[in-house]
């Protein structure tokens, strides 16, 4: 059973049971982006690399930035080596590719080309995985620990990684709202 599908299974059964606890509702969490992610229809290589009404950011460029945005904050957060390790000469997009893509300019944006969609996939899909194998050897008092004292309030790295979740979410749902435009 993939492990999505286990963790669904296993929050499930820990609420009909009345324990709920924080740690199988991140787990949990991280793993929902991956489900929608496997929902996209097919897209061609054009269709991945479009810029929609112009915006600089294609459907290949959300993907991209959704397992670069976990991989990188998760490798600070665990002290582990990022999935793109992994991944970096698959994906073949040289510097640029080594960037987290936050403040991209469009020309930077457009450097990203991806032509095979499963590639984006299996990196979101390991980098969420490497995230939620994380989330699993943590205590409730890890997640309240402050990790940034840079904001007001400061960050926990609860708080940090519902940030990185969110984040990959709403970007894969926008990756989706796209490919639904293009394949209309």
């Amino acid at each position: 059973m993939p492990l999505s599908s286990r963790l669904t299974a296993d929050l499930c059964a820990v609420a009909h049971n009345g324990d709920m606890n924080i740690t199988a509702l991140l787990q949990d969490l991280s793993q929902r982006p991956i489900q929608a992610v496997e929902q996209l229809p097919h897209l061609s290589a054009e269709q991945l690399n479009a810029h929609p009404g112009g915006h600089p950011n294609s459907i290949a460029w959300l993907l991209w930035h959704s397992g670069r945005e976990v991989d990188v904050q998760l490798s600070h957060l665990s002290g582990t080596p990022e999935v793109w390790e992994d991944f970096r000469q698959r994906f073949n997009l040289g510097e640029v590719g080594d960037s987290l893509g936050y403040g991209h300019s469009p020309e930077q944006a457009a450097e990203i080309v991806v032509e095979d969609q499963q590639l984006l996939i299996d990196y979101l899909r390991a980098a969420l995985n490497a995230c939620g194998v994380y989330i699993a050897g943590l205590s409730e008092a890890d997640l309240a620990e402050i990790i940034d004292h840079n904001w007001d309030p400061a960050v926990t790295r609860g708080a940090r990684l519902i940030s990185i979740l969110d984040d990959a979410a709403q970007h894969v749902g926008q990756a989706a709202y796209a490919a639904g435009i293009l394949n209309r």
